[in-house]
């Protein structure tokens, strides 16, 4: 019996860590295709959006098998009821790449984008989804306090990717100011990815503290 239990705690790593994967990968792909114009790219997402869905609901049948019949306590507990939150915003997190993904089929970006700080916006937030998650698996908490900085960071930058897009719109007019808005929207949807990850950042803290924060 215990035997089971480690490894339905080892599998609950695992899955998280390909959950996680994933999640990086829409994001990615997101941005690419945007960035690139690559349908492809962008079609992709959807699939992998899916996936990320299916992953949930296996991880969520796994955590409910470990609570009904290994009734975990204490740090054990903690890990697999921190383990049903994480997954929410990860769920969320593959809804907002598959979001940008299906803004930027419709509208060639390329003029624009490289004009503000979304590729780098995409990067930090695609880090805070790693370590995150990196730091559910290795248990590692300096690694979470980290990604609870790394928030402010995407959010300044978004703030900057607001900024300039007003500055633009401002000598802009017709076509041209809808294309900005779209990547007004899609910024924001990476600020929201940013704070995902950093839910999943404060459930480590919760998981290793016993404190939420």
């Amino acid at each position: 019996m215990r035997e089971l239990y480690t490894q339905q705690l080892a599998a609950l790593k695992t899955k998280l860590i390909q959950m996680g994967a994933m999640c990086e990968d829409a994001i990615s792909c997101s941005i690419k295709g945007m960035l690139q114009g690559d349908t492809e790219l962008l079609n992709k997402v959807e699939n992998t959006e899916l996936d990320i869905n299916q992953m949930e609901r296996e991880i969520e049948r796994l955590c409910m098998k470990l609570l009904l019949m290994q009734q975990p306590v204490a740090s054990d507990l903690r890990s697999v009821s921190s383990a049903l939150k994480i997954i929410s915003d990860l769920e969320r997190i593959g809804d907002q790449a598959y979001d940008i993904a299906e803004i930027s089929k419709h509208l060639k970006f390329s003029e624009f984008s490289s004009k503000v700080h979304i590729q780098e916006m995409a990067t930090a937030a695609i880090r805070m989804v790693t370590d995150s998650v990196e730091a559910f698996v290795q248990r590692d908490l300096t690694l979470a306090q980290r990604v609870l900085k790394e928030d402010d960071t995407v959010d300044a930058l978004f703030n900057k990717v607001r900024a300039d897009l007003v500055k633009m719109i401002q000598h802009e007019n017709g076509e041209d100011v809808e294309m900005m808005l779209d990547l007004l929207m899609i910024a924001k949807y990476l600020e929201r990815i940013g704070d995902h990850a950093e839910n999943v950042a404060e459930w480590v803290v919760y998981l290793l503290t016993g404190k939420h924060v």
